[in-house]
């Protein structure tokens, strides 16, 4: 009975090592072609070498030895010990392996990612620079005070389905730089009333065009100076009351409050509330109503435009600000959107110049245009016209540098530059102009006037030396203010009458 034990023990870890021989052959021959062993291949090998030889050692004392039964296990327990050690690497290596392929997959999709990025980028470069002609030349059709009133109003039509075609471009831009994690949020101080002004005079201009009456109201202890994302908390304001107008037809009401919900010891939590006596939202849709592309009403795209992106993007903006935003709505009713920030409290510098913007006057100021689409140019050189602005034209970022080195101190009141121009691009052009050693250099402003509209093309703007970044198509009302702006703010050189 013992010997029939015995021989049972040393041949079941014959059979066992077999196995075990053909797992480490399939274990090499795995780590082979997945390419995981740096080192000679040979070397893979040597455990199966030694486990045939552990194998012949096994079936000679089978067949020629007499071993008791401490033998024939101690001779079992190896193959079972291999057999444990085999299976050890195997799930190792089917971990290693999942890894690699989560690896790959993480990397493809980061590539598709980029992929994605840049080509909206060009795509975006692409559709502005014609939507800024379209528009550009329809701004400057509209100042000829002999249209006729049926061609005044077909440019009008044309106006407004642009700037419907630049919004939907903005908000795929916006969406994609929230996917992708590139939207960055800046911690400045701002003005809180500063910051409402410009919303204000935006949606008084909409609820005018459509015949709208619109409210606001700032509740004691709201304004005063923040610290934030003072453009990103626009864009969210923006969104909500463009849509409130576009859903509301006439006469009808639209209104933005602002008050001071709670005070923290770091600052304050600030609720922003916009109604509207529009068409309302169904109960029903009101739980997907932030979801990308989601529209209650196929046929209210025609009658209203959109994609249903905005309040996706404003959502996402909201949740990044560390805030939350709400509906109540009801069909036929209207509808209220209420967002509640937390921002710090924060000291804003005083005014830099007692003249406001406004006072400032283009008439003979002396503007470079940076551009090398001829067509563009020539529509920021006439825009500028008609506020009296003498312009120079630069096809490239070389060209405006050696004009501008060429020229007298102070020549140059302020720079309108592209980003994207053969030979020297507008970054490279600025830098070296304020590398130049001369006063007004430094001081002269510089403003991006660009198709490329990504949250990074504003930050390289800046770190070139640039004093503000346009967006092309930019209105003239903009390009106005923002020119107005900067030389409010540059040093005025005692003589120049133009300055005083």
């Amino acid at each position: 009975m013992i010997h029939w034990l015995t021989d049972g023990m040393i041949y079941l870890g014959s059979a066992l090592m077999v196995y075990n021989i053909y797992g480490f052959v399939r274990f090499a021959r795995s780590v082979r072609k997945q390419k995981l062993w740096n080192g000679n291949d040979r070397i893979l090998y040597i455990p199966v070498i030694l486990l045939v030889i552990f194998l012949l050692g096994y079936l000679a004392i089978g067949v020629f030895g007499r071993p008791d039964p401490i033998v024939g296990g101690i001779l079992l327990g190896g193959s079972v010990f291999v057999f444990v050690m085999y299976f050890m690497l195997s799930k190792i290596m089917q971990r290693v392996l999942e890894n690699k392929e989560t690896e790959a997959k993480l990397l493809a999709a980061e590539e598709a990612n980029r992929a994605k990025a840049s080509f909206l980028a060009t795509m975006s470069h692409e559709m502005r620079t014609p939507m800024n002609v379209i528009l550009g030349l329809d701004e400057l059709a509209l100042n000829n005070p002999e249209l006729s009133p049926q061609t005044r109003q077909q440019l009008e039509k044309i106006g407004q389905s642009g700037r419907h075609l630049l919004g939907l471009i903005n908000n795929i831009l916006e969406m994609n730089n929230i996917e992708s994690n590139s939207l960055e949020l800046r911690q400045e101080p701002f003005r809180m009333e500063d910051m409402l002004d410009q919303v204000n005079a935006i949606v008084h201009t909409l609820c005018e065009e459509k015949g709208l009456d619109y409210q606001f109201t700032l509740r004691e202890g709201a304004g005063g100076c923040y610290k934030g994302d003072m453009m990103q908390l626009k864009t969210i304001l923006l969104h909500l009351l463009d849509n409130a107008v576009k859903y509301t037809d006439m006469p009808g009401d639209v209104s933005l409050s602002v008050e001071r919900a709670e005070c923290r010891e770091d600052g304050a939590l600030l609720r922003f509330t916009v109604t509207d006596t529009g068409v309302g939202i169904d109960q029903d849709f009101l739980p997907r109503i932030f979801e990308p592309f989601s529209q209650e009403d196929s046929s209210a795209t025609n009658r209203y435009g959109g994609t249903g992106l905005s309040l996706t993007v404003t959502k996402n903006i909201v949740d990044r600000m560390g805030g939350t935003i709400s509906v109540r709505s009801k069909k036929g009713c209207g509808s209220t959107f209420v967002v509640e920030l937390p921002l710090p409290v924060a000291e804003c510098p005083e005014a830099e110049a007692p003249a406001s913007d406004e006072e400032i006057s283009l008439e003979g100021r002396h503007i470079l245009v940076v551009e090398d689409i001829p067509e563009n140019a020539e529509i920021v050189q006439d825009i500028l016209e008609l506020e009296g602005v003498e312009t120079e034209h630069a096809e490239n970022g070389q060209i405006a540098l050696d004009l501008f080195r060429e020229s007298e101190e102070q020549h140059y009141d302020a720079v309108l530059m592209d980003l994207r121009m053969p030979v020297m691009d507008g970054l490279e052009a600025t830098r070296q102009i304020r590398a130049l050693s001369r006063a007004d250099a430094k001081t002269v402003p510089i403003i991006a006037l660009t198709a490329n509209a990504y949250e990074s093309d504003i930050k390289a703007s800046l770190e070139a030396g640039m004093n503000a970044h346009l967006a092309k198509p930019t209105d003239a009302d903009m390009l106005y203010a923002t020119i107005r702006h900067w030389i409010n703010r540059t040093p005025r050189r005692k003589g120049d009458a133009r300055r005083d």
